[in-house]
């Protein structure tokens, strides 16, 4: 599971959608940091390599099987009050989208709400509401997702409405074109009106040589602009099916009560012959980049840096896990970057460490800062430099693992507390390659970590 503050803006980064929940990441830490807010972005690029151990703890209790047409169950009993969320995960993203068709997995996750014979255009979320309940989507380079909470009495009727629009969509173009609008609008005021985006995507097309990471989840302007019916009916009939899916079920529940549901609504769906999912992949990185990017609206400079790194299903998995103990003796405001820069130095008015360790392929290891008043980016530059290096030579210690180890398995805790927080956690790990079983031993995993694994973790994953 992912630790570490998600920087605002790699949020913003790596999902978009429009009525769309930013819950962040996994066994999250709950306080997201601002990033890329400055008008100085400079970030160095390394491949690194993971893998991960056997899992035997839990965390949630999760109960999984399997429909006949391939689709993946998964449900958590959880009593406290009679609600459920329910959750259907689509395996395609932006990253899987066909050459010069960016943006159109999220304009797709738009039209899903433009109807079928069953329900008009604009009535699924009006059906959701009448009901008690609110419903949402979101998409990322990964996976698009579409969730509901409603009273666990309306359970069936959100599997009916989301297994209709599973395969019987309708589109034509008196909906696409305004909704391809209405997205170019959401691309301008968010994006084109941000310098914290604009930064963001640059930075983000610079990290990848050609890995479809590189593209902006939203799209890129001009092939947003050409966007057809037909390219989003292409990529409906091409990704979206059962046996492309994932229902995840949190609350009030059981897989007694879930399964017989289940098999009717969902069930009874065709699976459809899917492409294999292949992604052009990284070459190897010989050269660090530096992007800088100004704005009149900038008032205040950061400094960014980020290094390619393994995520848990691509690279050398062995380095995962070190790299989440890393993060967080790194990051945070008890971590070594915070304190050398902000505590002992002054001359930073944040500064954080964050690793995201759900995605299918190569993933990123950051670091960023923010200098005081007065204080060259230049010099801020130099002591990041300086922190990095000592890590290298020096490594971690035994009581940094210790209590890296010890505060993220408290805040294992918490994970799950959050009906949608264990939907969307499992939900990520599904579709990025990592499944029940480990997450469910999250805990033990981190526990098994050790000094020399964290520092062969760095020592691989920061070189410039």
């Amino acid at each position: 599971m992912p630790s570490g503050r998600v920087p605002a803006s790699a949020v913003k980064q790596k999902e978009s959608g429009y009525r769309m929940s930013r819950v962040p990441h996994a066994l999250i830490r709950l306080r997201v940091a601002a990033c890329f807010l400055g008008g100085l972005g400079l970030f160095f690029l390394a491949l690194a390599l993971i893998e991960a151990k056997p899992a035997q703890a839990e965390i949630f209790g999760a109960e999984t099987f399997t429909l006949k047409n391939g689709m993946q169950v998964v449900v958590v009993p959880n009593h406290r009050a009679p609600v459920v969320v329910h959750m259907v995960w689509y395996r395609v993203g932006a990253a899987d989208e066909p050459p010069s068709k960016s943006g159109v997995a999220h304009f797709l996750e738009h039209l899903m709400f433009k109807g079928t014979d069953e329900v008009p255009a604009g009535e699924f979320s009006k059906i959701v509401a009448r009901h008690g309940g609110v419903d949402n989507a979101f998409t990322s380079h990964d996976y698009t997702a579409y969730h509901q909470k409603v009273a666990r009495d309306h359970l069936e009727l959100v599997m009916k409405l989301e297994a209709d629009r599973m395969t019987n969509l309708r589109i034509n173009d008196a909906e696409v074109i305004p909704e391809r609008d209405v997205v170019l609008e959401e691309r301008r005021s968010r994006t084109d009106n941000d310098p914290a985006r604009q930064f963001s995507e640059q930075f983000n097309a610079a990290q990848y040589l050609s890995h479809p990471y590189g593209g902006p989840v939203i799209g890129w302007a001009h092939e947003i602009r050409a966007l057809t019916t037909e390219a989003a009916l292409d990529f409906y009939r091409a990704h979206y099916a059962p046996n492309n899916a994932i229902l995840v079920v949190v609350g009030d529940v059981t897989v007694e009560e879930l399964k017989p549901l289940a098999e009717t609504h969902y069930g009874a769906l065709p699976a459809r012959e899917l492409e294999p999912r292949t992604r052009p992949q990284e070459p190897p990185q010989l050269a660090a980049r530096r992007v800088e990017f100004t704005h009149e609206r900038v008032r205040q400079p950061e400094l960014s840096r980020s290094y390619l790194a393994p995520s848990q299903s691509a690279g050398d998995t062995e380095h995962a896990y070190p790299l989440l103990v890393l993060a967080d003796i790194l990051g945070g405001e008890t971590g070594r970057i915070y304190h050398s820069l902000v505590v002992e130095q002054e001359i930073a008015a944040y500064a954080d460490a964050y690793y995201d360790d759900f995605s299918l392929d190569l993933t990123k290891f950051m670091f960023y800062a923010s200098p005081l008043p007065g204080v060259e980016v230049a010099r801020l530059e130099a002591a990041v430099d300086a922190e990095i290096e000592k890590l290298l030579a020096e490594g971690v210690t035994a009581d940094e693992v210790k209590r890296a180890q010890d505060r993220m398995v408290a805040e294992a805790v918490y994970a799950a507390d959050s009906l949608g927080g264990t939907a969307r956690i499992l939900g990520m790990a599904l579709t990025t390659g990592v499944s029940v079983e480990e997450v469910e031993a999250w805990p033990e995993r981190i526990r098994v970590v050790t000094v020399d694994a964290v520092n062969a973790a760095a020592r691989a994953v920061l070189r410039p």
